[in-house]
């Protein structure tokens, strides 16, 4: 099997890293930049357990010189999709597998939900330009659970977990999802195939949506946001909306906030991938994580004024700091 992953960042590195050492796939990567140089020159670099774990690295800026894979794994940040998805066009034959191992809501999410009627969702996906570069019939959807970091261009630390989810956007199970699965799986990760990816997806970010943002704009680890009794009520209001929100496009949310809070205090002083990316001076993926919800809000009509406050607060600080664009709005309702 021919694999390659776009965007070798610290989850795209993390599992190329394991799919080069278990050896059971062609795998290469496509980069640019300082990690397209580190990739050449070094290899693939994984930092885990207190080991360094190297290997061999196929790697281009031009999709054209890796040709057509049977399993394109996209890691890339949300915000650079749009621009880089028609030019992935090399990469995809009408057998290719395309997994997008991604923060939030993805472009495909609402393509099946009653009355949507095919629009795109505009804060994801504008004008449909991903959609129409990436057939959604070679889709297969992708929950990450594990948390890693890039200590320099090319090189992951792996921080914990090890669970990968996959599964059919139509929901059900396929033989496509389980080839993937065990190709995972032979690679050390927990990968299992889900029956609707949907509803995992909606789930982790319902857990996310609230400490990504307000950690990114205030610098605090997710233990000393839940320590602030005004925050955490705060974020419990954010939550019931987005469930709210869920169950009106069939992905309903039993867990309580408190209970989710219980699970995420076991964290610790955890630093967010958005916490992340705002230390580093990366663009914040605020679209696919909140602006989406609020657009799937009005959409279908729910009040979501906790999900609006936490998405302005976030979007202007992101503005101020150079990390998200000045010209952005808020897609309009209907």
């Amino acid at each position: 099997m021919k694999v390659c992953i776009v965007g070798a960042g610290a989850i795209g590195g993390f599992i190329g890293a394991r799919l080069a050492a278990a050896g059971q796939c062609d795998v290469s990567a496509l980069a640019r930049g300082a990690t397209l140089a580190a990739l050449q020159a070094h290899g693939w670099r994984l930092q885990e357990g207190g080991a360094l774990l190297q290997r061999p690295a196929r790697a281009e800026a031009d999709p054209q010189r890796l040709g057509l894979q049977d399993l394109v794994v996209i890691a890339v940040k949300g915000p650079a999709l749009s621009s880089l998805a028609p030019s992935l066009a090399p990469l995809i034959g009408p057998d290719t597998v395309l997994l997008p191992a991604m923060n939030g809501v993805p472009w495909w999410f609402c393509d099946r939900v009653p009355g949507w009627d095919g629009r795109p969702i505009e804060s994801v996906d504008p004008g449909g330009r991903i959609a129409a570069a990436l057939p959604a019939a070679q889709v297969l959807g992708c929950v990450v659970h594990a948390s890693a970091s890039t200590s320099a261009p090319g090189v992951v630390q792996h921080a914990m977990g090890q669970g990968l989810i996959v599964g059919e956007p139509a929901g059900g199970a396929s033989a496509r999802a389980r080839r993937v699965a065990d190709l995972l799986a032979q690679a050390g990760f927990a990968a299992t195939v889900s029956a609707d990816i949907r509803y995992d997806i909606w789930y982790k970010l319902w857990g996310n949506l609230t400490m990504n943002p307000l950690s990114a704009v205030t610098g605090a680890t997710m233990d000393r946001l839940l320590d602030d009794e005004d925050l955490r009520g705060f974020c419990a209001q954010a939550m019931r909306e987005t469930a709210a929100v869920g169950a009106a496009i069939d992905c309903s949310v039993a867990q309580t906030p408190e209970e989710r809070f219980a699970v995420t205090r076991k964290l610790g002083a955890f630093r967010t991938s958005m916490l992340q990316d705002v230390e580093a001076g990366r663009p914040m993926e605020l679209d696919a994580i909140v602006s989406a919800v609020q657009e799937i809000a009005r959409r279908r009509g729910v009040a979501t004024p906790a999900v609006d406050a936490l998405l302005g607060i976030a979007r202007v600080f992101g503005q101020v700091h150079g990390l998200y664009p000045q010209n952005a709005k808020t897609p309009a309702a209907g």
